[in-house]
């Protein structure tokens, strides 16, 4: 799992400039080529991600607080549907 992660939406309209704070975790291997909810294939080594309600293709800005990394995911599936979870990242992002 990984740490507290803040979340920035990427690009104009609505969704530029807000953020979010909360858990994130990644996804584990056994999804690999497995559907996502947008019909695309899930490729671990890919920066995407899970959110409950943002439009798939938008791309979002995690960053880990104790590390002060960060990487930019594209949404293409739903979820998380782990309690208190705010977005699911590929294995790629989490690293």
């Amino acid at each position: 799992m990984l740490a507290l992660a803040g979340c920035s939406h990427l690009g104009g309209g609505k969704l530029g400039g807000a953020a979010e704070t909360g858990q994130a975790s990644y996804y584990a291997d056994k999804f690999e080529q497995r559907k996502t909810a947008n019909g695309e294939r899930f490729d671990m080594n890919a920066l995407t991600a899970a959110h409950k309600t943002l439009p798939f293709g938008t791309r979002v800005r995690v960053t880990n607080p104790r590390t002060g990394k960060s990487v930019v995911v594209r949404i293409n599936d739903r979820g998380p549907y782990a309690h208190g979870r705010e977005i699911d990242v590929s294995r790629a992002a989490a690293i």
